[in-house]
């Protein structure tokens, strides 16, 4: 199993913490979570962009002109798709870019992104986070006493509103409950912290 230093809020050293293998261990699967991550990019696209077709530009409710006997090319309406003003083609239109991948290969993608982590020795687990209050101050004094000077991803186990919103101001820095860990923000920021309390979380539900 790999271990993991783990942290007090002041920086200092309190002991180790053991992952599990088969959350944090596994030889990380690339494509997996490339795919994962088109995935999530997919879904985050509004998808309201929106073009007029020949039926919905104002204009051409009669025939430009005869259809013999003038010498030009027969016309049926001054909106089609050829003339200046016309309707659009094949235009876009409002969907959802949204779509799901099997379940276990989503498993198999977080699974890859937490051990990449861990390989990289990008990843911190503090004992605990707390805050008395919201302080944006306070927050960045517990960064600073972990070296972090990167984009962070924090995990706590729950919802923690002193936390949440100490950290809300920081640039670069995400926090997200346990349940809600997923690959797009763990690939996307160079440092993971999790709380020891969150670990356990995680690996009772992908262990």
């Amino acid at each position: 199993m790999p271990k993991v230093a783990l942290y007090n809020q002041t920086g200092s050293k309190v002991g180790e913490v053991e992952l599990n293998d088969s959350v944090f261990g596994i030889e990380p699967n690339n494509h997996v979570v490339f795919e994962a991550v088109v995935m999530q990019r997919a879904s985050l696209r509004q998808g309201t962009h929106k073009v007029k077709g020949r039926s919905e530009v104002r204009g051409g409710g009669r025939k430009p002109w005869r259809q013999k006997g003038t010498g030009r090319a027969r016309q049926g309406s001054i909106r089609s798709p050829q003339w200046r003003g016309g309707g659009t083609v094949f235009g876009p239109v409002p969907r959802s870019y949204s779509y799901k991948l099997p379940k276990k290969v989503r498993r198999l993608a977080i699974k890859s992104a937490l051990s990449s982590k861990v390989q990289e020795e990008s990843i911190l687990v503090l004992d605990a986070l707390n805050f008395n209050a919201p302080k944006t101050k306070e927050f960045v004094a517990v960064l600073k006493n972990l070296s972090v000077n990167k984009k962070a991803l924090v995990v706590t186990d729950g919802l923690d509103e002193n936390v949440a919103l100490s950290a809300r101001n920081i640039p670069g820095v995400t926090v997200v409950e346990a349940n809600g860990i997923n690959v797009l923000d763990v690939v996307s920021h160079d440092h993971l912290i999790m709380t020891k309390a969150a670990v356990e979380k995680v690996e009772e539900v992908l262990g």
